[in-house]
């Protein structure tokens, strides 16, 4: 619609028409401080951090002003499941409503990494491939033939088939039912084999281009963490150019961009490589890609799974320099990518297996200060090993690649920890707060109801950000007991303690199931849930049983049963009302002393001069808890008990007050009594 036919409207308007489109919606003071926030942050041209708390509406908050910036709005969220969130509820809401105020429809799509869409040149030659990624040297058989036309690969290829001539869209998520991942893996290009739209036949009718032109063309665009790291480290190619950069639960983003930073090496990654490229390569060379996953196999099987701090072990070194000189000399044999080669996706396929192996070789070898390198070793029987490197700290990364030309509004429940926003700040790559008052605050306090701008989190700032909490609509004090068992031993050995068992057992009875049961590791949720079987006759789902939907359904629909599991349910859970009255945590979620990264980071604070536990320990656990903790409390009329099981979390000088203070403001007690009283109440209810 040509501009000169819109209508002049404020983010106050725009949010009035939204909320008064949901029936029994009404605008919450803390919604209409981030609105005003966020408004003034692109004015001014200023980052912003925003802390709301859950039942905020934090999405309309940062969706209602961003229809005033022109030009598109890029907004990343965690997980692909709110990033459809986004798109297929909030959004086309959002539109509808504020169309009349706004003169226009907005528009929005999604962009997702090329390999959730189909690519039609793989998919013409879907069915010569096989499930283990040419898995035979020679040419293979047909994959329907190699399964028996019966076969469960031959039947989803088919199926593919038959959609890849009806969708418009070639977007994984539409097809229903889906398929599993070796399938998919038939029909999808990764962003790195891609050879481009220009030299590849279907690139006219290529859907991940589509997608990145519909991209280009919305007013607000939805990504996601993932593909929001990927762009910055590929010197921003991918994402549209937008004035605004909206990060939702944006506590997850710094772990987000190390795992687009991270890279291994595997025997079988080598071996697939050296597959792909032998159409390519000398013999000689190929020779000297077998040697190198051969010498990796010997080194994995000989070296102890942790971190190297001592630099490549000489068998590891000695792998890793062959396939650094084959890579090198496989590269060099299969050149450029023409127009008029043959088969330019199988070669680019083979050129850019190749140059991911060279580039990880090349980065284990020059051992940087900057860089962890470890051995992972499976614990799951899979028998999977790998040579794993990774980057000590993406803080200079965010700080060069995500603030640059474009304003960032970062926003989650969880922000602060130990009563500010300092230590997220500077994990996201922004400067040390001041002391001084952000230009911010003024603007929105007079929108801010009393009380939303918390004196546990006052406003911070450093160089070109500022921050603001909004608060919860929630009254914590009122809905939720937290219970400490400051009387249970010091947890020791890994597993459940037989003390902290019995605690969990009564706790569990008082109320008479309504359970979620939040574990350190898979060790103690299975004791817990073999306890509680003996001794109970409540539901007991344990996670990993059944698939994890189904278990929180179970969860949500059988009043009296308990739901165990360890860190994917800390955040993944959503289950309002009286199913969930109760969550116990058996212990402080700190990092273990075998997790590569986290030992590393802290390792070199200790060698700065500071406290590494301090600095890294403390703080992961600070927003691993209050992503538990967070679980219990999810509507207006939610009621119930957090029962943590670590005595610490009272009686630990320092980061016991720390890990409190960023918790929701619960009625706090360590006194057993209460707790059981106020759950023996519950479960009459």
């Amino acid at each position: 619609m040509p501009a000169a036919t819109r209508k002049k409207a404020t983010a106050e308007q725009l949010l009035a028409a939204a909320v008064g489109a949901v029936p029994g919606g009404g605008e919450r003071p803390g919604q209409q401080a981030m609105v005003a926030a966020i408004d003034r942050a692109v004015q001014e041209r200023e980052h912003l951090l925003v802390q709301a708390g859950t039942g905020t509406g934090k999405s309309l908050a940062y969706l209602t002003p961003a229809l005033l910036v022109d030009g598109p709005v890029v907004v990343s969220t965690a997980t692909l499941a709110l990033q459809n969130q986004l798109v297929e509820h909030d959004l086309p809401r959002l539109a509808a409503a504020v169309e009349p105020v706004l003169g226009r429809r907005p528009t929005f799509a999604v962009l997702k990494g090329r390999h959730h869409y189909l690519c039609l040149a793989k998919m013409e030659h879907a069915d010569e491939e096989e499930p283990t990624d040419t898995l035979f040297d020679d040419a293979p058989p047909k994959a329907t033939q190699w399964l028996g036309e019966a076969g469960k690969l031959g039947k989803q290829i088919q199926r593919l088939q038959a959609w890849s001539e009806k969708t418009k869209t070639g977007d994984r998520d539409e097809l229903d039912p889906g398929v599993d991942e070796t399938a998919w893996r038939q029909v999808s290009m990764p962003a790195r084999d891609c050879v481009g739209a220009q030299k590849c036949p279907y690139g006219p009718e290529c859907f991940a281009e589509a997608s990145r032109v519909r991209a280009r063309e919305a007013d607000i665009v939805v990504t996601n963490h993932s593909l929001l790291a990927v762009d910055m480290l590929a010197d921003r190619h991918i994402v549209p150019p937008h004035k605004l950069l909206v990060i939702d639960e944006a506590h997850e983003l710094a772990d987000r961009v190390s795992s687009a930073a991270q890279a291994e090496l595997t025997p079988d990654a080598i071996e697939r490589s050296s597959r792909r490229a032998k159409p390519f390569i000398p013999p000689a060379t190929a020779e000297q890609l077998a040697e190198a996953a051969d010498s990796l196999t010997v080194g994995l099987a000989e070296s102890p799974a942790g971190r190297l701090t001592g630099g490549l072990p000489d068998m590891l070194r000695q792998a890793v320099t062959l396939l650094e000189a084959g890579t090198r000399a496989g590269l060099q044999a299969i050149g450029d990518i023409k127009n008029d080669d043959p088969d330019p996706v199988r070669k680019q396929q083979a050129k850019a297996a190749l140059g991911d192996l060279s580039d990880t070789a090349q980065r284990l070898l020059e051992e940087s200060d900057f860089d962890v390198a470890w051995v992972e070793k499976s614990d799951m029987g899979s028998g999977r090993r790998a040579l794993v490197v990774a980057p000590l700290s993406v803080a200079g990364t965010l700080a060069q690649g995500l603030y640059a030309d474009r304003t960032v509004v970062a926003t989650s429940a969880t922000l602060t920890l130990g009563g500010r926003f300092d230590t997220v700040a500077r994990s996201l790559g922004l400067p040390a707060a001041a002391p001084s008052v952000p230009s911010a605050r003024s603007a929105v306090a007079e929108t801010a109801a009393p009380g939303s701008l918390t004196a546990d989190a006052p406003p911070t700032s450093g160089d070109g950000w500022t921050s603001l909490d909004v608060g919860s609509p929630f009254d914590y004090p009122k809905q939720g007991i937290l219970y400490v068992a400051a009387h249970l031993p010091r947890p020791a050995a890994s597993g459940l303690p037989d003390a902290a068992g019995e605690e969990l057992l009564k706790l569990v009875e008082a109320i008479g199931g309504r359970t979620l049961g939040l574990f350190s590791s898979r060790k103690a949720a299975t004791q817990a849930a073999e306890l509680l079987r003996a001794r109970t006759d409540l539901p007991i789902l344990l996670q990993g049983e059944e698939a994890l939907p189904l278990l929180v359904r179970k969860f949500r629909e059988v009043k009296e049963s308990c739901l165990f599991g360890v860190m994917s349910l800390w955040q993944g859970v959503d289950v309002p009302g009286d199913a969930c009255q109760l969550v116990v945590i058996d212990r402080l979620p700190f990092p273990r002393p075998d997790e590569p990264l986290a030992a590393a980071r802290s390792a070199a604070v200790d060698a700065a001069g500071g406290s590494g536990f301090a600095s890294v320990s403390v703080p992961i656990a600070a927003i691993r808890l209050a992503q538990g903790v967070g679980r219990l409390i999810r509507s207006t009329g939610d009621k119930g008990v957090v029962a943590v099981l670590d005595s610490r979390l009272e009686t630990a000088r320092g980061y016991g007050a720390f890990l409190r203070k960023s918790l929701p403001p619960f009625w706090y007690t360590t006194r057993p009594d209460v707790a059981m009283g106020a759950l023996q109440r519950l479960g009459k209810s």
